[in-house]
């Protein structure tokens, strides 16, 4: 219906800023995908780290400046997985999910979303985050799909844990080069065996941690060592000739989502890739069902 002719200007300028689309902001792909997946079309998603880029590396550019200046809500993962985002300038509210979400990290990895139980505390802050932009309706609608997402990742925690055990158990343990695995593998009972950050200052492989890697990694009972990224450094190539064990033929992310892929469809398939390097059986057809699933919220 037009507005009426009487009617200020500033008033009409007000009236149609109260209903433009909110802007929200969130710094990685799992939390872009999460915020996607329970906003819907209620409001304008911006990620400011590409899926498959390293989030502690991340630089803002001019770009994201002026994406975190029209932001509402800016969500951040917290626990410094993201140190350049520490001290941003935003008007909007600054939401660290993962420290209200998961308050009990006395190491304060920041990588807890490997553990579905977090992801649905995530998706319960980050909706509860929200709903200051919504009225009635749309919070209602918000909860709706939160209680979707939380059915999903209940299945997907169930699901993990079957793949899991079809692991022999002496090869139940995930070579990698950083600590990143530790909320799963906590969860599901398995070692992580981060090397270069339990034998190695700084990073650097000198020739006694490279010897203490190598005995360690033989014991551990792994099939294969997990690398960040392919094709895998000079330092896991050299660490894999040392103890004989080779690298896996498919990268695991640890730091963020798949390129291309929702969160569950890249906890499937990091799940996958584990379970069958080391000897395990991965159920393919049930990890599609739960990948569709998610997608259909």
């Amino acid at each position: 219906m037009p507005l009426p002719a009487s009617l200020p200007l500033a008033s009409v300028l007000l009236a149609a800023a109260n209903t433009a689309t909110p802007t929200v902001v969130a710094a990685d792909g799992i939390l872009c995908d999460l915020t996607r997946t329970l906003v819907g079309n209620q409001a304008k998603v911006i990620c400011l780290i590409k899926p498959g880029t390293d989030p502690h590396s991340m630089a803002l550019r001019p770009a994201d400046r002026q994406n975190l200046a029209k932001a509402k809500i800016v969500l951040l993962n917290g626990y410094n997985l993201t140190p350049a985002l520490n001290k941003i300038r935003t008007p909007g509210t600054v939401v660290k999910v993962g420290n209200i979400a998961v308050p009990n990290n006395p190491v304060k990895d920041p990588h807890i979303w490997h553990d579905p139980a977090n992801v649905i505390a995530m998706a319960n802050t980050v909706a509860s985050s929200l709903k200051s932009l919504f009225d009635a309706n749309g919070d209602s609608v918000i909860d709706q799909r939160r209680a979707k997402a939380d059915r999903v990742l209940v299945s997907l925690g169930g699901w993990i844990g079957q793949q899991i055990a079809t692991v022999p158990e002496k090869q139940r343990v995930v070579v990698t080069g950083h600590r990143t695995y530790d909320f799963l593998a906590k969860r599901y009972g398995f070692r992580e065996l981060p090397v270069l950050d339990d034998y190695t200052t700084g990073g650097t492989l000198r020739p006694s941690s490279l010897s203490a890697i190598s005995k360690s990694i033989k014991a551990s009972g792994s099939k294969a060592i997990f690398p960040e990224s392919l094709p895998p450094s000079k330092t896991m190539r050299r660490i894999s000739r040392s103890s004989g064990v080779p690298i896996a033929k498919q990268v695991l992310f640890g730091d963020g989502q798949a390129p291309g892929k929702s969160l569950v469809q890249t906890a499937t398939i990091n799940v996958c890739i584990f379970v069958n390097a080391q000897g395990g059986r991965c159920d393919q057809e049930t990890a599609s069902q739960l990948q569709q699933r998610w997608a259909a919220i």
